[in-house]
């Protein structure tokens, strides 16, 4: 298949007045075809059936580059499958993605596939903590988000509830940056956790909630029964300014894209 054809497939299921409706959701510059979710979900799951892996990482990498926003989200759904025998070459496409994040919706759906090559082979964890410290906050961000498998296991072996321990600090590393996506994926982290590991959310917030927007630490402690008293809250200044903060569209909901 070529890039092409496959922007011929994508074209095709456009609907039409649905591209300014996203244009406006996502507040994108770049091309938007107008594509529903589904339509994509359904036309990569025929492409994952019938290209081989070369010609798949070949693809995702031709459909990133396009820089057309549903073609974007097709090359993360592309590369999102559970089992790929010699990987290395998806990790490395994925990786190499990092820099050109700056939308949530494509960056998630590139950061699911991530999370598959993450559980496949959690040793790859020593090069997301490299992603914690980056200058680019959608990095950054992918960190948690590619992780959250840790967050939603139960019976934790050793080695998870390690690794979950670690990704637990990076959240709470990012505590202090005020930036709005950044506190919204320690919210979406913790309040995952929380319906598998209530404690370990509470404790979570317990000692880092004071230091979190306000409306994180309400989205952190959604599923949790008992209210957290913060004795210790940021500065009335600071709480004052998280709480008039007008949250915008493009942030209203970041919660999982569908697969």
């Amino acid at each position: 298949m070529t890039l092409e054809d496959a922007l011929n497939e994508l074209n095709a299921a456009f609907e039409p007045g649905r591209a300014e409706q996203m244009v406006s959701y996502h507040k994108q510059k770049r091309i938007v075809l107008g594509i529903p979710n589904t339509a994509i979900n359904d036309i990569t799951k025929g492409w994952r059936q019938t290209l081989t892996l070369e010609e798949r990482v070949t693809l995702a990498d031709e459909l990133w580059k396009t820089d057309v926003f549903e073609a974007r989200i097709a090359a993360g759904k592309l590369l999102t499958q559970a089992r790929i025998q010699d990987d290395a070459a998806v990790w490395e496409l994925l990786q190499s993605w990092l820099p050109d994040f700056d939308s949530w919706a494509i960056a998630d759906h590139a950061c699911m596939a991530m999370q598959k090559r993450l559980t496949a082979d959690p040793a790859r964890l020593d090069e997301v903590e490299a992603w914690t410290t980056s200058d680019h906050m959608w990095t950054r961000r992918a960190a948690l988000v590619a992780c959250l498998p840790w967050a939603k296991l139960n019976n934790l072996k050793p080695e998870d509830q390690a690794r979950r321990d670690r990704i637990l600090g990076w959240a709470a590393s990012y505590v202090p940056d005020r930036n709005w996506f950044l506190q919204k994926a320690i919210a979406w982290w913790v309040r995952d956790l929380s319906k598998h590991d209530a404690a370990a959310s509470r404790a979570f917030l317990i000692a880092n909630g004071a230091g979190m927007k306000p409306f994180a630490r309400k989205e952190a402690a959604k599923y949790l029964k008992e209210p957290i008293d913060y004795p210790d809250l940021v500065s009335p200044v600071v709480a004052a300014e998280d709480a008039a903060e007008v949250e915008t569209s493009d942030g209203a909901d970041t919660s999982q894209p569908s697969s």
